[in-house]
């Protein structure tokens, strides 16, 4: 992996503010690879290897959670983040608007 881009993710990440999520895709377009969002998920997936990151903010563009990050819904709801019967982050409401 580029290392300029796994620090531009992880910098970015670091911009979103408590109670507000972004997607994936969200985070390639606004660091300038708007067709690598799975990679963004894989950096984000090793972020721990760079610092902490709050990478919990981060959920797919229907603002659905990791699978198998049990500890991710508390922390955003901890944070006041809303989710939808469904389950999914309530993206019209807190989605960040960069």
């Amino acid at each position: 992996m580029d290392e300029d881009f796994i620090y531009q993710v992880l910098a970015i990440v670091s911009e979103i503010p408590s109670g507000k999520v972004a997607s994936y895709k969200q985070i390639a377009i606004l660091a300038g690879r708007e067709k690598n969002a799975r990679l963004v998920g894989k950096i984000l997936s090793h972020a721990s290897m760079y610092g902490e990151y709050p990478c919990h903010r981060v959920v797919n563009s229907a603002g659905r959670l990791v699978p198998d990050w049990i500890n991710q819904r508390e922390l955003l709801l901890q944070e006041g983040v809303g989710f939808k019967v469904n389950g999914n982050v309530d993206m019209k409401k807190y989605r960040w608007q960069n």
